[in-house]
């Protein structure tokens, strides 16, 4: 525990002195002007994994690292030392007045037909979306600061995100911490769906944790291991939270959350049957020393009496919780317990499936949404956006938030909305036009869904041409448009639990219920690649080989003539004048 404690400093607050106070009597007159109170640190860090074996065979695999850090930056205080909490992410916070910070960096697309509902969603590349505090006068410059000194901190390519890609959404991204601005003139939304991520992504994540990857479930995390599967998503959150049920005060909460995908079929396995140890290429021996809370759950929803698949080392600890409207159920394994690794001091759980049509019938999710491009030619087309709703009997609205690139002009007149082969008008409709090489289209609707239905939003767009600078090294490969938000309060199946001050598990928790009959889910649809009128960039080449042929060839031969000097040779004599000249000079007789 020294070793992890030496690496973090007490946390203390330093609070200014008012220009107008003056000193009490007990005071000297050389009282320093600034007074420092040391606080107990109440700092407090969680760590959970989540394994899920998803019906198509595959593992799913969360991590849920939470960090509490009790400290106000709003309250005009300013934090010199730091314990459990980043110092990078806090200095962020500070400087640039974040109020709400969300970030994820994917690779990959999640299949929801196949998995399911992931835990914490994200689209495929890099998602940026921040509210700051209504103290911030210049959010345009304050954003695009942020975004480079988060392209460092990360090392990725944030710092591409510019006015051509960021949004100010009116509906969509409400504030998840506590605080009632809901001023979307402070809130920025960005995506690069481009985005590669890779070790040099992840990396820095890791040293973001109190422990980095040298105790707790972070030892798992091999980049090898991690990369080498169906989908990897890492993200980083940043909200205000109560610290109470009265909520009197409030702290700062960091999560993080990996989700990572496993297909044991095409990793060579060929059989329903992991560990840790096949997973990861690891094993457990400790948790997090400065953690509070460490535990690994295992879904068993789906085996209750264990005649499915068997699940070793057994433990006796079951959790129940209602995740996504589905009560599960969870075998636990808390690792701050020293009986969890057993006399050989190391965890590694396996699961072996009984038989081989062991699967059961997955839930289909209520709510999907696909996009897709339509069309022929470089000139027009048109953007498909289906939303199903595969509720037997309830309808519910959702909001849909699109955002296109200026390149591809709206024709916003050709916007139609149809469920089940009639008009279905949306209630609410915001739209923001686009501006050539200063910002994208933005469309926000509001839609209701029928039951056991699917809506189709169509519009129609054409493509412009750019100029040639602006074309990327790879212009054949296309340009990607990033991915629809489809946000909804979808049905539960069972009551949801509205009562937040309860302890619940970190991957249940993390969008709070405000209704026992409705959860809240925000899902997104492919990316898509649309080509664009592309120039012949060989064209220049051939014309540079043309010209300098051309030019050497008739330059050449001008030069040549010009300083070309002409001479009249005289035929060369015999060699019988030749050897007479020779005796002629001999004799010193001019020569013939």
């Amino acid at each position: 525990l020294g070793t992890f404690e030496d690496r973090r400093w007490e946390a203390t607050e330093v609070e200014e002195a008012a220009p107008g106070d003056a000193p009490s009597d007990s005071q000297t007159s050389s009282a320093p002007e600034t007074v420092v109170t040391p606080s107990q640190p109440e700092d407090d860090f969680q760590e959970e994994l989540v394994i899920r074996p998803l019906h198509s065979g595959d593992i799913y695999a969360s991590f849920q690292f939470r960090t509490v850090w009790d400290t106000d930056f709003m309250g005009g205080k300013k934090v010199s030392h730091y314990r459990l909490f980043p110092k990078s992410l806090g200095q962020v916070i500070s400087k640039f007045s974040v109020r709400e910070l969300h970030i994820s960096f994917t690779q990959g697309y999640w299949r929801t037909m196949q998995w399911g509902q992931p835990f914490l969603p994200s689209p495929p590349g890099a998602e940026l979306w921040v509210w700051f505090q209504d103290t911030v006068t210049d959010v345009d410059g304050t954003w695009k600061e942020l975004t480079n000194v988060l392209s460092g901190i990360f090392c990725a390519s944030l710092n591409f995100i510019d006015s051509t890609n960021t949004v100010q959404p009116s509906a969509s991204f409400k504030p998840l911490g506590i605080g009632n601005v809901t001023d979307h003139r402070f809130l920025r939304y960005a995506t690069l769906p481009r985005e590669i991520v890779c070790t040099e992504n992840l990396t820095p994540w890791k040293k973001l944790l109190p422990c980095g990857s040298k105790a707790g479930l972070a030892v798992l995390m091999k980049s090898e291991k991690l990369f080498h599967s169906s989908f990897h998503s890492q993200a980083v959150h940043i909200r205000p939270v109560c610290q109470d049920w009265q909520c009197k005060s409030t702290s700062w909460e960091l999560r993080q959350t990996l989700n990572v995908v496993f297909d044991l079929h095409s990793s060579g396995q060929g059989k329903r049957e992991w560990s840790l140890f096949k997973m990861f290429s690891r094993t457990l021996t400790e948790a997090c020393p400065l953690a509070s809370s460490s535990k690994i759950y295992i879904d068993v929803t789906d085996n209750p009496q264990g005649e499915q698949f068997e699940l070793s080392p057994a433990t006796p600890l079951l959790s129940q919780a209602v995740v996504l409207g589905d009560r599960r159920t969870y075998s636990v394994y808390d690792l701050t317990q020293q009986a969890t690794f057993g006399s050989m001091r190391s965890l590694n759980m396996l699961l072996r499936w009984k038989s081989s049509d062991g699967e059961c019938d997955m839930m289909r999710p209520l709510l999907h949404g696909e996009r897709y491009v339509a069309g022929y030619g470089l000139q027009t087309g048109e953007i498909h956006t289906l939303m199903y709703n595969h509720h037997p009997y309830r309808a519910f609205p959702v909001l849909l938030l699109d955002t296109v690139p200026w390149y591809l002009r709206l024709y916003i007149h050709t916007l139609t909305v149809t469920s089940k082969g009639k008009d279905n008008k949306p209630s609410y409709i915001h739209y923001q036009p686009s501006k050539d090489r200063v910002r994208p289209h933005l469309l926000e609707m509001l839609v209701q869904l029928p039951p056991n239905s699917v809506t189709e939003v169509t519009v129609q767009f054409e493509r412009a041409l750019l100029k040639w600078t602006e074309y990327t090294p790879d212009p054949n490969h296309g340009f990607y448009v990033g991915s629809s938000v489809v946000s909804a309060l979808v049905p539960s199946v069972v009551a949801m639990d509205t009562n937040s001050t309860q302890e619940r598990p970190l991957f249940s928790s993390f969008f709070p219920s405000k209704e026992e009959s409705s959860y809240f889910v925000r899902i997104y649809t492919e990316p898509l690649l649309v080509n664009l009128p592309t120039p012949d960039f060989s064209m220049p080449y051939n014309v540079i080989c043309l010209t300098c042929t051309v030019v050497a060839v008739g330059y050449g031969s001008l030069y040549n003539l010009l300083t070309r000097t002409f001479q009249v040779e005289e035929p060369s004599p015999g060699l019988a004048k030749r050897l007479a000249n020779i005796i002629r000079k001999m004799r010193g007789v001019p020569p013939l």
